[in-house]
């Protein structure tokens, strides 16, 4: 069933009012993500599930649309949290607000069905907005506590001495490296998330080897951190001030990147290989099982 054209009409001219009434917001968030470095990845969200929904749509032009009206209440529901953001000064909750609108517009337009079957990327949406203020604090200090820590760890496994004093890691009187909070390793987790949940949405494997993928940017953001750290102090040491700070800064976190792909790609190769490892170990049990069914079989008809 597909929603009638004056309810279809009407959702549309809703969608577009909407649009006009977020825009502030849209462009507050835009110079966010222009400015900070560590949700910068925020604003490809949306071309993944564009991508993720179009790369799917044999599966969408299987579904009965119908019109839902619980999406109008979700709507509605939006726009009581957009009320309290603005009443309270509160950005993050009429950014919320937004995407809660987008996925009430949605549920209208196109029922039920539709949401479900696009649920997961429905739900990534929720990170193009950053963290609020409080959160991100409580998870971007005990980072950066732990890449200091973690990059001490490298750094002596290497065989250097170093002196750790709060957040900054002293080799030798010429090498001097100040883990700040931009180096905390929230950049590369949100940048890493992205990577890895795209990488589920595309790849045609179980749910438990998407999760696991899903799963694993947060161990795969926390090494390569830890690396990016330990070369930068490892350019400071050997190179000049200057060219230490552009090649840690600039090409170090940029060739992070490729890495944690490879990773990934490499995590799901293993997946495959470990299920394809089950299976055959699977099928032997059964082929033994068989072998061992017929042996009693012909045993029985001897005895007879």
């Amino acid at each position: 069933m597909r929603p009638s054209f004056s309810l279809g009409g009407g959702g549309i001219a809703v969608a577009l009012v909407l649009a006009w009434s977020y825009w502030p917001t849209l462009a507050d968030l835009w110079a966010f993500w222009s400015d900070n470095l560590d949700y910068a990845s925020g604003q490809f969200v949306p071309l993944v599930v564009i991508y993720v929904i179009w790369s799917r749509r044999g599966e969408l032009a299987k579904l009965s649309w119908s019109t839902c009206w619980f999406g109008l209440g979700l709507l509605v529901f939006a726009q009581l949290v957009r009320f309290y953001g603005i009443y309270d000064m509160y950005g993050s909750l009429e950014r919320y607000s937004m995407v809660l609108s987008v996925l009430g517009i949605l549920w209208f337009l196109f029922g039920t069905g539709f949401l479900w079957k696009f649920r997961w990327a429905m739900l990534f949406l929720f990170l193009t907005v950053p963290l609020p203020g409080r959160i991100h604090s409580a998870v971007s200090l005990p980072l950066q506590d732990f890449a200091t820590r973690s990059a001490v760890v490298g750094l002596e496994l290497l065989g250097f001495l170093v002196v750790r004093e709060g957040n900054v890691l002293r080799v030798s009187e010429a090498s001097v490296v100040a883990v700040a909070e931009a180096c905390s390793g929230l950049r590369m987790l949100n940048a890493f998330a992205l990577v890895c949940v795209t990488l589920s949405f595309v790849a045609h494997r179980p749910v438990w080897q998407k999760v696991g993928v899903v799963l694993s940017c947060i161990p795969i953001a926390v090494f390569s951190n830890t690396v990016r750290l330990v070369v930068t102090v490892l350019l400071f040491e050997h190179a000049h001030g200057e060219l230490a700070q552009r090649l840690s800064h600039d090409w170090a976190g940029i060739a992070m990147m490729p890495f944690a792909v490879a990773v990934a790609i490499g995590e799901l190769k293993l997946f495959g290989w470990l299920s394809g490892a089950r299976r055959v170990a699977a099928d032997a049990r059964n082929a033994r099982k068989a072998n061992r069914s017929g042996v009693r079989k012909l045993v029985a008809v001897q005895r007879l």
